[in-house]
């Protein structure tokens, strides 16, 4: 397996050769030279594995320069009981008449991003143990994302983590998590300004090749390869939940605002998963929705992002759109690279006109946007029909599946986060708090440690220049 760039500056490279990176050194984001199949007889050799067997055999394929060993060794030591909380790791569960919600918030931050980066901070430290080599990891976070990569590298060997999140702009569960640890590796800078500043930030460090190079700058962010690589896992996993023909359809039900977890989905379906429709939901914050409805892409100022309910998703950028889009121009870099020069120049680009527009169209995606008002319904309708509470995230996200729900085809509702994240909003909702799973009781209560800056390029190398590894 070789992986190339979206804007065709980079020479094939293996999956060690891009595991530790972020943007491929044009700019662009890494991708397979060609997308792995899975037959419909291994995809039916696959039932009754377990997660780890399961990871092992679908990474194997996008792996391929870890040794097989080494590899199957590094999923069991991260799929456990111990780190998930139950051995199915990604649980499936009733919701309502042939909805399912996929359990993805079991593991120590209660939040999808853990699959991931769980994984990764595995592989990181086995990749920097062959070299004998360190790694300064920047990131952006909108609220999950940072936790969950801070716990899977505390203690890592050889790695830092630079976390930029919007000051003020989490919840306080969230903030609570990233800010309460007091790791000597972990450093959290909150940023004046909402996501896309950070996010801008950590592609403005990692664009400096020099700089990059000097302090050994990598990410976790969904821009990773690996990252969005491990979650195509667990859509595999739901399908052999709830089917039993090797060649039934369902269609998954995703919350959207990176691009980074649907666009798994999307690999899964190219990988020959049988995926009917992967039904993208967006909030208030509707640029992708917007763009499969009308094909423009069309990305917003710092102020005109909404601070919504669902504040892991108000995003405008959306940094894996870019893999998706480089497929529908038949992988052609150099209209990737035109249509981003629109996006910085002018702030859309437009496909409507195109023929390319028509292959998204037949690519399986349809979408929608949720409200505040669309959560609060959404919460309080499936714990009034099924008992279970769901965070505000996956509301919008079984919200917009509803919508597009076929009687006769399964719908998978991807789980984004526990409840317990985002207490004022279940409040809200149900008049009720939601339960606070044993051991993060007091999280808020912690001492916090973090510092405040200015999305100001220059001062972010100056601190990672100081306290770098």
């Amino acid at each position: 397996m070789r992986y190339v760039s979206t804007r065709g500056g980079m020479a094939p490279a293996t999956f060690s050769d891009i595991l530790l990176g972020g943007l491929a050194p044009d700019g662009g984001l890494t991708v397979p030279e060609a997308y792995p199949t899975v037959a419909p007889a291994e995809l039916a050799s696959w039932r009754g594995l377990s997660y780890p067997e399961l990871a092992f055999a679908i990474l194997q394929k996008f792996a391929d320069d870890i040794p097989a060993a080494d590899l199957r060794a590094l999923m069991d030591h991260t799929y456990t009981v111990a780190a998930f909380r139950t051995e199915a790791i990604t649980p499936v569960t009733p919701l309502l008449d042939g909805v399912w919600l996929l359990g993805l918030s079991n593991g120590p931050t209660l939040a999808f991003k853990d699959i991931a980066l769980q994984l990764l901070g595995h592989l990181f430290e086995y990749a920097l143990l062959q070299t004998s080599g360190h790694l300064n990891i920047l990131g952006a976070t909108s609220g999950d994302t940072g936790s969950s990569a801070e716990y899977a590298m505390r203690g890592k060997r050889g790695i830092r983590v630079f976390m930029l999140s919007p000051y003020q702009k989490m919840s306080r569960f969230q903030t609570a998590q990233m800010f309460s640890l007091q790791d000597p590796n972990i450093f959290n800078i909150a940023v004046r300004g909402v996501f896309d500043d950070c996010q801008d930030l950590v592609k403005a460090v990692s664009n400096d090749a020099e700089f990059k190079a000097r302090y050994a700058i990598g990410t976790v962010n969904s821009i990773n390869w690996a990252r969005v690589a491990a979650q195509v896992v667990y859509y595999f996993k739901g399908w052999l939940a709830v089917t039993e023909r090797d060649d039934q359809e369902v269609s998954f039900a995703v919350p959207s605002g990176n691009f980074g977890n649907i666009c798994a989905g999307y690999i899964a379906k190219r990988m020959g998963l049988p995926i009917r429709r992967l039904i993208l939901a967006t909030n208030e914050n509707n640029v992708l929705d917007e763009f499969f409805r009308t094909g423009v892409y069309r990305v917003r100022s710092t102020e005109q992002v909404a601070h919504t309910s669902s504040p892991s998703m108000d995003i405008s950028k959306a940094s894996n759109f870019e893999r998706f889009i480089f497929d529908m121009v038949d992988r052609d870099p150099a209209v990737v690279r035109a249509l981003w020069r629109q996006v910085d120049a002018q702030g859309y680009f437009d496909l409507s006109a195109t023929p390319y527009f028509q292959t998204v169209r037949e690519s399986g995606f349809v979408s929608g946007a949720s409200t505040h008002q669309n959560r609060m319904n959404t919460i309080r309708r499936v714990y009034e029909e099924s008992g279970i509470i769901i965070d505000t995230h996956t509301a919008d996200g079984v919200k917009v599946g509803l919508d597009y729900r076929e009687a006769s085809v399964p719908l998978l509702c991807l789980e984004t986060a526990l409840p317990v994240k985002f207490e004022d909003s279940i409040l809200e909702a149900l008049g009720r708090p939601p339960e606070c799973p044993a051991g993060y009781e007091h999280l808020e209560a912690l001492p916090q440690r973090f510092e405040v800056m200015n999305p100001d390029v220059a001062a972010i190398k100056a601190y990672i220049a100081r306290h770098a590894g």
